[in-house]
């Protein structure tokens, strides 16, 4: 099943979801993971092991860890190879200062953003809703 290549349809079709949950990204320079975690998103880099799991799991592991942050699922089938659709998205997310650290799954395209700007992030993307849908 391939998904949507259609900028337009993109962005008026997406169905951003927030999750509840404050994630954060770590890394494990001897690439072990620690016992009982279980990561949202391994890459394996040069200089280690990079993994995003919720915060309370790295404190109770004691895991030092970056970037607390939120997850919204655009929930719309976008295309591996579509052209545009995050840079359209964290470019107007940039436009309010805001940092963005999307991960592309098959199905959907996930944005973990800033844990204290989740709300501000939601509007941005729902006014892209709105624009697309207008056109």
């Amino acid at each position: 099943m391939s998904g949507e290549h259609d900028l337009n349809l993109l962005l008026a079709g997406m169905s951003p979801e927030l999750d509840g949950e404050t994630y954060v990204f770590a890394t494990l320079p001897d690439r072990i993971l620690p016992r009982g975690i279980q990561p949202l998103v391994v890459m394996q880099e040069a200089e280690g092991t990079t993994i995003i799991i919720p915060r309370d799991a790295a404190q109770k592991s004691g895991i030092a860890y970056q970037f607390p942050s939120r997850r919204i699922t655009l929930n719309v089938h976008s295309a591996l190879d579509a052209v545009g659709f995050l840079a359209v998205i964290t470019t107007r997310l940039a436009a309010v200062g805001m940092g963005v650290n999307p991960v592309a799954g098959y199905f959907h395209d996930h944005l973990f953003i800033p844990a204290d700007r989740a709300d501000d992030a939601m509007q941005s993307l729902h006014s892209m809703i709105a624009e697309a849908r207008a056109t």
